[in-house]
Parts: structure tokens; C-alpha cells; sequence
């Protein structure tokens, strides 16, 4: 009998390449997601299924760099299940997504997580959601072939309806804060423009953190308690402003937070467009499509705005009053028709429960 489990995508509020660095992020997870349906089959085989999209894949043969593309996420947690010394004998899955593709809310670590659950579920193994995170990392790093931290598939397994996370990425220490907006909303934006980090420059912005961190003699940029003299420090360009933004993004995160415990709500405006200013300044990972975003919402009264996710493409977050949604709204579809753009996406987020079986 078929059985199904469903993972959601995230919006990350802030706290953006933070998580591979040590640092602190506030995700919360989306009512969208991935689910992934299925039954156990003892053939050694895995047959996946999305849309018009199949795959099948012998779990004998299946190493990193067999599988490529979509396929490559669902049979990275099968693979990485056999490693351990679970007995995953196959399966057949059916795949279906309600979050958009590119927008950079996650669909990747939604797919993984939905996945293993699945796959623990058909086969009765229990792996708490430390456990399952670890995995599914691990999944992408070797199969998908993106370094990624454990920001997507800590919020996917662990959050929670009605609050955002706050995930410590150094001690693995989690704390789920109230994340009750009253007349304020989140409204995603997403620019269509596509990206793919496995093929961008995220490889290349860890590596340089990685790198100051090492002439910094600390064990990452998370060890930094004074900007100022690591700055000073410092002599190549490009490790200065990358290590300015994880340690000013790290101090963004505890501000919101605060704000958040305190029902300040619109305190937290500022604090995300100071993240975007960071990221597209000091990471350089924002693009034309999303500085456009947040300079459009933020002229037609937005409390504040950001780009989201690993960057180069995918979609802007913008906090806002109930009422200014509309004209938001119209305010980009303005800007973009005016440049020639595909007309944006638009998604009111609500924060919804991590992942799990369905009835």
C-alpha cells in the first residue's frame, strides 16, 4: 500500500551563508513542499516519478556521479542510507511539488528530506531528525555535488507552525522563536531569475571563508568576537569583505530575534534590508533582478527587503503591512514590465509545520 510524507520548503528570514560558517540562522518552514509517495520494492531497484520526468536506478550500481540532475537528490538519500548499513532493498516513488522551481525556498533539501523520510518509513528505520539532517547533507554534498551547510534541511525537518528557528550552526542547539507577524506580512517575490549553485560561485565564497578564517587562526569566521582587529588583519580584499558580512549577518540574526521575543515586528524591516546591502556589497552574490526588487518595495513602503537564499539568482523576501500587499505587488510588476522582465511570482508566506508523514 502506497504511503506518503511530505517536506516543506523554507524561507530563510536572515542569516544568510551564515550556516557554513559556524554562524546563527532564522529560517521558518512554508506551507509548500515536496511530497513524495511511495511503496517498497525488493528488486534493487529505484523507480522515481515527477510530473512526465522517471528514472530508474539500480541501488547495486548506484555511486556519486552515476545519477545526475533531480533524480540525483532522490537517489543521494538512497545511497547514502546503504552506506550507513541500512537495508534499502529499493522502492518506487512518485514526486509532486507545489514549490516553484529556482525560487530558492529550498525545493532541493524539501525533495531529500520528504525522501528519507520515506525511505525510513517503508523500511521501519529509525533515524531521529539529527540523524536525518546528517544525511541528507551528506546526500547533496556527494550525489548533488553542492557543499551546502545544514540551514535547508535543519528548517525542512525541525520547524515548527507559527515560528522561525533559531539554529545555532556551530553547537547544533535550536530554539523555536514565535514568529506572530499580527498586521505584518512576508511576501516572497520570486525574480525568475534561475540559478544552480552547484555550477555558481558558493563553492568559491566558502573556500574564501574558509581561507580567512585559517589566516585568522580561528577555526571559522564564527570565532570572531573583535570586526575591527580581524579586519585589520587581513590583507586581501575579498577575505576583508566576506568576513564583514558573516560577522555583521550573525549580529543581524540576534537583533531579529530580539525584536521578534519583543512583538517588534517592524524592527525587523531595517535589520533585513541591511542584510541585502551586505550580501550584494560584501558576499556579492545578489543580482540585477533582486536589487531591483528590493529598491521597487522598499519605494512603495515596505519595512524592509532582502534577497534570500545562496544567491545569483531565486527570490527577494519583502515585510510589509497586511494593506500594502496589493501595491507592492503592482509596484514590481510595474518595474519589471518597464525593464522587460518576466512578470515576478508572488507567494504570501506562511510559516507552516516541518516535515512529516501524511494521513
Amino acid at each position: 500500500m502506497n504511503q506518503s510524507w511530505h517536506a516543506p520548503g523554507r524561507v530563510n528570514l536572515i542569516g544568510e551563508h551564515t550556516d557554513y560558517n559556524e554562524g546563527l540562522v532564522l529560517p521558518f518552514a512554508l506551507t509548500q513542499g515536496v511530497t513524495v509517495t511511495g511503496a517498497r520494492r525488493d528488486d534493487g531497484v529505484l523507480e522515481i516519478r515527477s510530473g512526465d520526468l522517471e528514472a530508474r536506478v539500480e541501488l547495486a550500481d548506484l555511486s556519486p556521479g552515476r545519477i545526475t540532475g533531480w533524480a540525483a537528490y532522490v537517489a543521494g538519500v538512497a545511497g547514502c542510507l546503504r552506506a550507513a548499513g541500512h537495508p534499502v532493498a529499493g522502492a518506487s516513488l512518485r514526486i509532486a511539488s507545489d514549490l516553484p522551481q529556482g525560487a530558492g525556498l529550498s525545493s532541493s533539501a524539501a525533495l531529500e528530506c520528504a525522501t528519507a523520510l520515506a525511505l525510513t518509513g517503508l523500511y521501519g528505520l529509525e533515524l531521529d531528525c539529527r540523524e536525518l539532517i546528517d544525511l541528507t547533507r551528506r546526500a547533496e554534498h556527494l550525489y548533488a555535488g553542492v557543499p551546502c551547510g545544514v540551514l535547508d534541511q535543519s528548517a525542512s525537518l525541525l520547524c515548527r507552525g507559527d515560528h522561525a528557528l533559531l539554529l545555532d550552526c556551530r553547537s547544533g542547539e535550536t530554539e523555536q522563536i514565535p514568529f506572530l507577524l499580527g498586521d505584518h506580512r512576508i511576501l516572497v517575490i520570486d525574480t525568475g531569475a534561475a540559478h544552480d549553485l552547484a555550477d555558481s560561485q558558493y563553492a568559491a565564497r566558502r573556500i574564501a571563508c574558509e581561507r580567512a578564517a585559517a589566516r585568522l587562526g580561528l577555526a571559522s569566521l564564527r570565532e570572531v568576537a573583535d570586526l575591527g582587529a580581524a579586519l585589520a588583519a587581513l590583507d586581501d580584499p575579498e577575505e576583508i569583505r566576506r568576513v564583514r558580512h558573516v560577522v555583521t549577518e550573525n549580529r543581524r540574526v540576534e537583533k531579529v530575534v530580539r525584536a521578534l521575543r519583543a512583538g517588534d515586528v517592524p524592527r525587523v524591516g531595517p535589520l533585513l534590508t541591511a542584510s541585502h546591502r551586505s550580501l550584494r556589497d560584501d558576499y556579492e552574490v545578489s543580482w540585477p533582478e533582486a536589487d531591483l526588487t528590493v529598491e521597487t518595495v522598499l519605494a512603495a513602503g515596505a519595512l524592509g527587503a532582502r534577497m534570500i537564499g545562496g544567491g545569483f539568482g531565486g527570490s527577494v523576501i519583502a515585510l510589509a503591512h497586511r494593506d500594502l500587499i496589493p501595491a507592492l505587488g503592482l509596484a514590481v510588476a510595474d518595474a519589471y514590465a518597464a525593464r522587460g522582465l518576466r512578470p515576478a511570482r508572488l507567494l504570501e508566506a506562511v510559516a507552516g509545520p516541518g516535515a512529516r508523514a501524511l494521513a
